[in-house]
């Protein structure tokens, strides 16, 4: 697969035709760059939305970015008040649980079929990420370490050999709140050790163990979000006895 994460676009304005189906694809390239900008910390908790600026950086007119902007507030990552205009939500724990409990679910399954598929060289690049996560995690370096992390992860979604499967997960991952989540005091290291324990398992072909590891991992940023978000700590509400 492609060693590159996907990149937050410009568009050339040769690409860009009136008609109603070119439309809807800008609004959709939008809202993918826009969620990306959020959750890497580009555009911030809190700051406002300005849709003059946003229709020249992606070379199209104002509607295409109504729309997309509409369906971000739809989704809960933009909120709108009155005289306050358009900004980036504040991260809502009942949000972030809940894609917490989705992540939970289809995650681990996608890191077990994806172990079957992968080549010796998915391998080499898997150990490479894990090193260099954990060089930026000494370094503190928190943009390296979230471009790595989404590297590492979907060098495994990407050979699930289900491209449905493979988007339903990009879109949680960008509904998930990573800039606070990497800011966070501690979390760079333990995420760091994390990967590697998957990498382990992973190599090992243990693929039990491997959804175990990725269960573990997603329930570790969960609760750290979670203490952040309320102030304390969250009984884990992918127990089913716990809400």
């Amino acid at each position: 697969m492609p060693d590159q994460p996907p990149a937050i676009h410009t568009f050339d304005v040769d690409d860009l035709h009136d008609d109603e189906a070119n439309a809807l694809t800008k609004r959709d390239r939008i809202v993918t760059s826009l969620r990306r900008m959020i959750a890497s910390g580009e555009l911030p908790r809190g700051s406002k939305i300005k849709q003059d600026a946003l229709a020249a950086r992606f070379q199209t007119s104002i509607t295409p970015v109504r729309e997309a902007l509409r369906q971000l507030q739809a989704e809960g990552l933009l909120t709108a008040q009155p005289n306050r205009g358009v900004r980036v939500a504040d991260a809502d724990y009942e949000g972030v649980k809940s894609v917490y409990l989705q992540r939970r679910l289809i995650e681990p399954y996608a890191m077990r079929r994806a172990v079957r598929r992968l080549s010796p060289r998915d391998l080499e690049v898997a150990q490479r990420l894990v090193g260099e996560m954990e060089t930026a995690s000494a370094q503190n370096d928190t943009k390296v370490l979230d471009e790595k992390n989404y590297r590492f992860h979907f060098l495994f979604y990407e050979n699930v050999g289900n491209q449905g499967l493979t988007e339903s997960i990009e879109s949680l991952w960008q509904q998930f709140p990573w800039d606070i989540l990497q800011a966070l005091p501690d979390r760079s290291a333990k995420s760091a050790e994390e990967h590697r324990a998957i990498l382990e398992a992973v190599r090992a072909g243990d693929l039990e163990v491997v959804s175990q590891r990725s269960e573990e991992h997603i329930a570790s940023s969960f609760q750290r979000l979670a203490q952040h978000l309320t102030g304390r700590e969250v009984p884990d509400p992918f127990d089913l006895d716990n809400d």
